[in-house]
């Protein structure tokens, strides 16, 4: 863990190095992913089924490529009644703070007669994309369907791995709450590709969508443009700002709540009060003790995780914005007054008793949201990841009359005679 101070003369440069450090995987997985995604497009289903028995260990045709809608409603039918009802509070929060997201057409005439305005209309379908390696992610699950579902898209496409062919009986009974149409057993860049090309089995689809390693971040980042993605994401990541009113050991789960997704996961705490920095580096020692996650989490912490002294907490907004951090909890009197200076944020969390790991399931806003800085200038997935606009204008002769010489004028200055043409037969010249 590396300790900082604001009053060090090399503060800065130090700083500045645990921003440029990007903490992706160290593996060039560039080449690799391309030549996965190139078997995917020219082999299809033959490429999954050999891919998925080298890396999940099972065969697809005995274990089944696709889990029937059946098999997910037993599935929820089946748990536990506590945990349902705790998937179902927050699916019903999810929804009704992704329904606020909708975005209004707008259809309007301005001074000069021109009809103008804008669409809104859902994606046909979407690729959705659910880790089940590491750990799996029913809320994952939730995070990225209900927003489509919102959206108005149609068809709803899981893929997600199955090692040796079993899935988390959590991840389908999410499935069958949200609403998913399609739910296959493949994942990894070679499920990212059969979503985007589509295979002899699997129809593509028109976005693509959920988090995943660094080969599946990669396939989408190399898949832009054939259909369109969320984001593309990297570990996971919590600053988080806190003075010494809070309880240490509070403070320090916050930061192992994060440190505990993965090695290169990172944990940031920003404190006025050096004795309290150590109180908390301290419990974080104990925290640690208590998890079976605790080998992950300690590399995390251990090579990733920064605890920065301040002389006050004006600041901390600086330091933030440069950190541009996933997620950002502010533990002070006045969080809401940090939070106006804080530009670059995934998502803030505000006062001593929001700990980030209530927005992960059932707050309500999304949790797939930017990492790696990307939140400089990327926001977390929304219903409108599933849509596109599409504008429209309408004219009559007087409003073409109006506006009309001036684009024959642009048109012509730009060596385009037939744009200018275009417009002029109009206007009877």
């Amino acid at each position: 863990m590396l300790r900082l101070s604001s009053n060090d003369p090399g503060f800065a440069e130090a700083f500045a190095r645990v921003v440029a450090d990007r903490r992706e995987s160290a593996v060039d997985v560039a080449a690799d992913v391309a030549a996965i995604l190139k078997d995917v497009r020219e082999r299809g289903d033959a490429a999954l089924a050999e891919l998925t028995a080298k890396f999940d260990g099972h065969d697809l045709d005995q274990s089944g490529w696709q889990v029937d809608a059946e098999t997910c409603r037993k599935a929820f039918d089946n748990l536990d009644p506590t945990l349902r009802a705790a998937l179902e509070l927050a699916a019903e929060r999810i929804r009704a703070y992704h329904e606020a997201q909708l975005p209004e057409d707008r259809d309007y005439t301005d001074s000069a007669g021109v009809r103008l305005g804008a669409t809104w209309r859902a994606v046909d379908a979407a690729g959705l994309y659910v880790p089940g390696g590491r750990a799996a992610y029913p809320s994952s699950m939730l995070m990225n369907a209900i927003p489509a579902r919102v959206a108005g898209v149609e068809r709803l496409v899981v893929v997600t791995p199955t090692p040796k062919g079993e899935v988390n009986p959590l991840v389908l009974a999410a499935a069958h709450l949200a609403g998913v149409d399609e739910v296959w057993r493949v994942g990894g860049a070679h499920a990212v590709g059969a979503l985007a090309y589509g295979t002899q089995r699997i129809s593509p689809v028109d976005v693509i969508t959920g988090p995943g390693n660094a080969w599946v971040a990669e396939a989408k980042r190399q898949l832009y443009g054939v259909v369109g993605i969320d984001m593309v994401a990297g570990p996971s990541e919590i600053l988080v700002i806190a003075d010494a009113q809070n309880d240490a050991r509070r403070i320090a789960a916050d930061l192992l709540s994060q440190a505990e997704h993965d090695p290169t996961s990172q944990s940031i705490l920003i404190t006025d009060d050096k004795t309290f920095a150590d109180a908390v580096a301290e419990a974080v020692e104990v925290e640690l003790s208590a998890l079976h996650t605790q080998a992950t989490a300690r590399a995390s912490w251990e090579t990733n995780g920064v605890i920065i002294d301040v002389a006050g907490f004006d600041e901390a907004p600086s330091l933030a914005n440069a950190l541009a951090a996933e997620h950002v909890e502010i533990a002070t009197d006045d969080p809401e007054a940090l939070m106006r200076q804080i530009r670059h944020a995934g998502s803030v969390f505000l006062g001593r008793m929001t700990p980030e790991a209530v927005g992960d399931y059932v707050a309500g806003p999304n949790h797939v949201l930017p990492t790696g800085r990307r939140a400089r200038f990327s926001s977390g997935l929304s219903v409108l990841d599933f849509m596109k606009r599409t504008s429209f204008i309408q004219l009559d002769e007087a409003a073409l009359d109006a506006i009309g010489p001036a684009a024959v004028a642009l048109a012509d200055a730009e060596g385009l005679p037939a744009h200018a043409r275009s417009i002029s037969v109009r206007l009877g010249q």
